[in-house]
């Protein structure tokens, strides 16, 4: 391990509920790297909706509304229990932080090779602390500190080198959204001549989804806002749908082979019927509510394949960083916050007005 500051700047959050949650503090400690792990300066890290939603509690069982991101304490209580990816209670003060791209400056004893320097990419959902079991992953910034600070650590397993023409901001705006949408379409077996509809199209996932749904070769119709609409095409959809409208008044049924889904809530009970006679449904994410209606007729009747998506394959972390390389994928950046501007960069994540991603630089 190679010198580094004993201290640096994080953004801590401190329990769940509202924005005053979040404090950003010069004086944490900077992590000392395990034997198996890296030491990372980050140089930028995306904001994500399960930022939002760790921050407030919002995967416990208990909660049965849309995303919100300002409640406060009375409204978060009794929900720390069940309140992560795990199911189990948060650890405060926590870093958040899903997304991380840096800089390697110090390693341990057990990393199997010189590291110091590359530049790299954290993979959200983690392998190495669950040992590569299958359907568990270890989340960075919920079940241990992530990329909200100057200095990070993370298992060298899960840190994977970087050569790419983006620039920072766009780096540091992929792990977490480009690996859940990859994820989704590696597990639908997404490929060319599949017809994908994408619901949520705008944010960081759904855009993501777009672009990578295409990429397969897949024709992508893209479900957002009027006001949206032409940015969206820009990221690569083929057609969109407005969401201000009942989509089968837009698409007839069984339009679509794919229903990418990151919305849920009421228009969830639409997806099935636009979905063909053997059609897929993924989803891993539900901001428009958790708790849906469905007609089991319509799954079995029309042989209609459910998936629910956390877990990865390793190859989908493989892929990102093999798109990122080749230059094939580009988020769109929204804005970018200094990190101590966290609680700003929060509320124009809720505020919904932006396409793509908003970063933090550290």
């Amino acid at each position: 391990m190679t010198h580094s500051p004993q201290t640096m700047s994080a953004g801590l959050l401190t329990g769940h509920g509202g924005l005053d949650k979040l404090r950003v503090v010069d004086d944490a400690p900077v992590p000392r790297p395990g034997p198996d792990d890296v030491l990372i300066r980050v140089y930028a890290a995306g904001v994500n909706n399960t930022d939002i939603n760790t921050r407030t509690g919002w995967y416990s069982k208990s909660v049965t509304g849309a995303t919100d991101g300002h409640e406060d304490d009375r409204e978060t209580e009794g929900r720390a229990a069940d309140a992560t990816w795990s199911g189990k209670p948060l650890e405060f003060p926590r870093i958040q932080g899903a997304d991380c791209y840096g800089e390697i400056v110090a390693q341990g004893a057990d990393v199997p090779r010189n590291r110091l320097g590359e530049t790299v990419l954290v993979r959200t959902l983690m392998r190495a602390p669950v040992r590569f079991r299958p359907f568990e992953c270890w989340t960075f910034g919920s079940e241990c500190d992530g990329g909200f600070a100057q200095y990070t650590a993370a298992p060298h397993g899960d840190t994977f080198t970087v050569d790419s023409p983006l620039g920072a901001a766009e780096l540091g705006a992929i792990p977490c959204a480009y690996s859940t949408a990859e994820g989704m379409l590696v597990r639908a077996g997404v490929g060319a001549g599949d017809r994908v509809l994408v619901t949520g199209a705008s944010g960081g996932v759904g855009s993501a989804a777009v672009e990578l749904a295409r990429l397969r070769g897949a024709h992508v119709t893209a479900v957002t806002s009027a006001r949206k609409t032409q940015a969206v095409r820009d990221l690569g959809a083929n057609a969109c749908l407005l969401r201000e409208k009942p989509l089968l008044d837009q698409a007839d049924k069984g339009a679509f082979t794919v229903v990418v889904d990151l919305v849920g809530g009421n228009t969830f009970s639409e997806l099935p019927d636009l979905l063909a006679r053997g059609g897929r449904y993924v989803t891993a994410g539900a901001i428009g509510g958790p708790l849906v209606s469905l007609d089991l007729r319509s799954l079995y009747l029309k042989d209609l394949s459910l998936f629910g998506c956390v877990s990865q394959e390793d190859i989908v972390f493989e892929n990102i960083i093999a798109y990122a390389n080749a230059g094939d994928i580009r988020p769109r950046i929204a804005a970018e916050y200094a990190l101590t501007d966290i609680q700003k960069a929060q509320e124009a994540f809720l505020a919904k007005n932006f396409i793509g991603k908003i970063v933090l630089r550290p």
